[in-house]
């Protein structure tokens, strides 16, 4: 009887042991889901001759967004040239190419590329300044000059989470030299800020960003640099291809889940 006893005050414990050892699973499985890892190799739009790199890290809501840039526009009327940058969401996720250049005029408009890259989901700011469409175009919160290293940490919205988990999410740099643009378009003014030229808002680097497998590897960009190229930069450089090349793969891998859970 005493054996019995024991028996029954031992089976609840065990049961619930069962419980917990099958939760473990899950609840590693969305620990990793928590914390994920996306980027892109930037490729010029409008011939900017530009490239660079982007990360952007999303831990539960807040992002780690890092942007490695080179060969942008310099200078415009003796100052840094900034460079409004965002994350776009909601459309093709793709970037543009010169057949969507719907006007002729030489030069793809941010408007021309938006059926593409979508519309803005989180303006790349620098410092305190609002992530939002608040900011889009304004300068004064811009990285600036030909190469920069940009590192934000910050709350992302639900709108690009889910843009970013769905493949849609997309890095676009904007901001081109209005001296090296078709004649047709040097003088045309943008339609997004009037007060501006239209290469100013234009897009000059793009990328799509894909799932990076767990474990990605790290920036090591550790600060907000601007200015001219650092040792970080040209790290990441280096390390791009491989970097998206696991892209690529953490893409792939995403797909088959997918499919699988179908």
């Amino acid at each position: 009887m005493q054996k019995m006893k024991k028996a029954m005050l031992l089976a609840p414990a065990v049961a619930l042991g069962l419980t917990a050892m099958g939760a473990a699973p899950a609840m590693a499985e969305q620990a990793e889901q928590a914390e994920t890892t996306y980027s892109t190799t930037l490729g010029e739009v409008n011939n900017s001759a530009a490239t660079g790199l982007a990360w952007v890290e999303v831990d539960g809501s807040q992002a780690t967004v890092t942007i490695q840039t080179k060969g942008l526009a310099e200078t415009f009327k003796d100052a840094a040239y900034p460079h409004v940058q965002h994350i776009h969401i909601g459309a093709q996720g793709t970037c543009p190419t010169m057949a969507d250049d719907a006007n002729g005029d030489g030069i793809i408009s941010t408007v021309e590329g938006k059926p593409a890259y979508g519309k803005i989901g989180t303006t790349l700011s620098v410092g305190n300044a609002a992530k939002d469409a608040s900011t889009a175009t304004d300068v004064t919160v811009a990285p600036s000059g030909a190469s920069y290293t940009y590192k934000e940490t910050f709350k992302l919205n639900e709108k690009t989470q889910d843009a970013l988990a769905g493949g849609t999410g997309v890095v676009v740099v904007h901001g081109l030299d209005p001296a090296n643009q078709p004649a047709a378009a040097a003088e045309t003014k943008s339609n997004l800020a009037p007060k501006l030229p239209l290469a100013a808002t234009a897009p000059a680097l793009c990328g799509s960003l894909e799932m990076m497998p767990a474990g990605g590897a790290d920036t090591g960009v550790t600060q907000t640099e601007q200015g001219s190229g650092t040792g970080n930069e040209m790290g990441m450089m280096a390390l791009g291809g491989g970097l998206i090349a696991a892209a690529g793969a953490g893409y792939v891998i995403r797909r088959n889940r997918a499919s699988a859970r179908n």
